[in-house]
């Protein structure tokens, strides 16, 4: 039986995961999810559980409510650089889930490395 779009997307993310998982040296975890219409941007603390800062384009402070482009993704993308650095994080592993790396988690990423957090 032939795997849906959904199983294959959780196997991808599992996979990136459990990658992440085994390199993990007490770094935070950056996580990002995409959906149709906002893109969110997590740091997570794996060892104690917690989420630590979080970045969305549902927060009217960034101005992009309800948009999910490039432009949107660089907004976010340094609003988590900035809000790590006022919670003392400086590292991170990017974690991407089950999406591609391009497009507008990449510019998640870029925009995160400018505002000074080292993926």
């Amino acid at each position: 039986m032939a795997n849906t779009k959904r199983q294959l997307f959780l196997k991808r993310r599992m996979r990136v995961r459990n990658k992440l998982r085994k390199v993990n040296a007490g770094r935070m975890r950056l996580s990002v999810h995409r959906s149709n219409k906002n893109i969110s941007v997590q740091l997570i603390d794996d060892v104690n559980g917690k989420t630590i800062a979080s970045a969305s384009t549902l927060e009217k402070a960034l101005g992009v409510v309800g948009h999910n482009n490039i432009d949107a993704a660089t907004k976010v993308g340094s609003a988590i650089a900035e809000r790590a650095k006022k919670a003392g994080v400086e590292e991170a592993y990017f974690d991407r889930g089950g999406f591609l790396f391009h497009g507008k988690v990449k510019a998640v990423a870029d925009a995160a490395r400018e505002g000074g957090l080292k993926i």
